[in-house]
C-alpha cells in the first residue's frame, strides 16, 4: 500500500514492485510489532475480563494486514524471486550456487565426498 511507502527507498540490490513490497511490509510489521504483540498477550490471557480480552482482539482484527507477520515473504536480494530461497543467504538457489562455486559467500564450499 503507498500509505505505508516511503518517499526514499534503503533497499540494496534488485528492486522491483515485489521487493518493495515486500520490504514495505516487513519495515510496518516491525514498526508495529510490540503493540501486536501486547494485544495478543491480552487477548489471550484468561486471567483478564471478557470485555477487554474481547476488546483487544476486536483491534487486532481491525490492524492493517501488513502488520500480521505472514505477509513477510523471504525473496532474493539478487533476483527478487520468492521461491527456492535459501534463508540463512536470503538468495534464490542459482545466484547462491554461481556466488559459492566463485568464492563470495565466506565459509560455503562445494561438498566433495
Amino acid at each position: 500500500m503507498s500509505m505505508f511507502r516511503a518517499k526514499k527507498l534503503d533497499i540494496a540490490g534488485y528492486i522491483n514492485s515485489k521487493v518493495i513490497r515486500d520490504h514495505t511490509k516487513r519495515k510496518v510489521f516491525a514498526k508495529h510489532e510490540t503493540e501486536r504483540q501486547a494485544l495478543r498477550y491480552i487477548a489471550r490471557n484468561t486471567t483478564l475480563p471478557q470485555r477487554m480480552r474481547a476488546q483487544a482482539q476486536l483491534q487486532l482484527s481491525q490492524m492493517h494486514c501488513y502488520m500480521n507477520p505472514t505477509q513477510i515473504k523471504n525473496r532474493c536480494t539478487e533476483g527478487g524471486r520468492g521461491r527456492g530461497v535459501l534463508r540463512d543467504f536470503r538468495m534464490a538457489r542459482y545466484p547462491f550456487r554461481m556466488n559459492a562455486l566463485a568464492g563470495n559467500l565466506p565459509g560455503v564450499k562445494k561438498a566433495s565426498w
